[in-house]
């Protein structure tokens, strides 16, 4: 468990050296967003309510949104229907015309902050997104479930990216390169192996027993 400043303390130990504020923000930065993009974890899921209103076929992205898990159409009783990912080419030659409306069954990405839907509602329905998104920079935060849980990888991406920036031999690079692969691996084995599941529908692992 760590903050940001225990974090750039740690970082600067390790490199002998001093770093601006800048460039702690940057070496950080860079190493959550390769973070943030390998790996799924419910930290980095969020869900949003919407509304589709009749007679126009697109909806807004919630903001920072990176990619959509699901989209659902809630009914009055407070039903999911969760819609089908299609192509924007699906969506156009299934439902060509103005007039091919109803509650809508399909979307697809528009462009980077719209959906485009089918049919195109014929009433006002709400909805419900669920997607992936950045979670506010621990150089900002301070704290964050990243630190918090799995500062190791944390640190060891912003080591690669510091030795890097010090134009450190390549030896040295390719070492704390092996320690934040070897820390990934592990926060991947978290994200998309034990939450993908549990001891009573997957059994407990087992391991082999030598000798």
């Amino acid at each position: 468990m760590a903050d940001y400043a225990t974090l750039c303390n740690q970082l600067q130990d390790i490199c002998e050296q001093t770093f601006t504020s800048d460039q702690l923000s940057m070496f950080f930065k860079n190493a959550e967003q390769k973070i943030y993009t390998t790996v799924d974890l419910p930290a980095f899921r969020k869900n949003q309510t919407g509304a589709l209103t009749s007679g126009n076929k697109y909806l807004a992205m919630p903001t920072g949104m990176l990619y959509v898990y699901s989209l659902a159409v809630i009914g009055a009783d407070g039903d999911y229907e969760y819609l089908l990912n299609k192509d924007v080419n699906f969506i156009r030659e299934a439902y060509p015309g103005p007039n091919d409306t109803g509650k809508p069954k399909h979307y697809a990405v528009f462009d980077q902050n719209t959906f485009i839907l089918g049919p195109t509602p014929n009433a006002n329905y709400s909805a419900e997104i669920h997607f992936s998104y950045y979670p506010e920079s621990i150089v900002t935060a301070g704290t964050t479930w990243l630190g918090d849980e799995f500062d190791s990888a944390l640190l060891n991406g912003a080591l690669v990216e510091a030795i890097r920036f010090q134009q450190g031999e390549a030896g040295l690079i390719a070492f704390y390169e092996k320690l934040y692969v070897q820390a990934l691996t592990l926060l991947i084995n978290v994200g998309d192996g034990k939450l993908r599941g549990d001891a009573y529908r997957d059994g407990q692992v087992k391991r082999k027993v030598v000798g």
